[in-house]
């Protein structure tokens, strides 16, 4: 039986995914048509219910709950690897930091314009419940975030998977 599996091209996914789809372990007959996408577009493939197996924001699964049963492995979620939000402004990064810091919250800074990876990823959710007040969200796919700070288009960019190991190199700055 052949089965579609959706998953991003991310380091962690294509680990988590790589006994299965390459048969190093025994799938009891079943194969799988691999679709590599960003989380986001698997997350709204899912809501379509065009794959029948994907990788899925825990966010987006509150929508696909119906649809699709949570597996006991493959999860990513954990304490201290979760998004990261950045700036290319090292005076930005510093002041913004100062503020929550202080418990201040990013009130006053709703005009900045964040670049984010999608509505129903874990990223934007857990953004939203920390600072509701940044509104300004320009939609990304995760891997075009730190181009898009680097050339200006977007002052604070939430990132995920490998860019948070990445980003400094890229002489980016961590807000939080």
């Amino acid at each position: 039986m052949k089965l579609t599996l959706g998953f991003s091209p991310c380091p962690n996914d294509t680990f988590i995914f790589d006994a299965l789809i390459h048969h190093k372990i025994d799938t009891k007959g079943l194969d799988f048509e691999v679709e590599y996408q960003d989380v986001e577009t698997l997350n709204l493939k899912a809501f379509k219910g065009d794959l029948d197996m994907t990788k899925l924001s825990y966010h987006a699964f509150a929508y696909a709950v119906e649809d699709y049963e949570l597996l006991d492995a493959g999860s990513a979620l954990g304490f201290g690897v979760g998004p990261m939000l950045i700036t290319k402004d090292p005076k930005l990064a510093k002041l913004l930091q100062q503020k929550l810091e202080r418990s201040e919250g990013l009130e006053g800074f709703d005009q900045l314009k964040v670049g984010y990876p999608g509505k129903y990823t874990t990223a934007n959710f857990l953004l939203s419940l920390a600072f509701p007040e940044l509104k300004n969200k320009v939609e990304l796919v995760f891997s075009d975030i730190e181009g898009a700070l680097l050339d200006g288009s977007i002052d604070l960019g939430l990132i995920i998977h490998e860019n948070r190991f990445t980003y400094a190199e890229k002489g980016l700055h961590k807000v939080v």
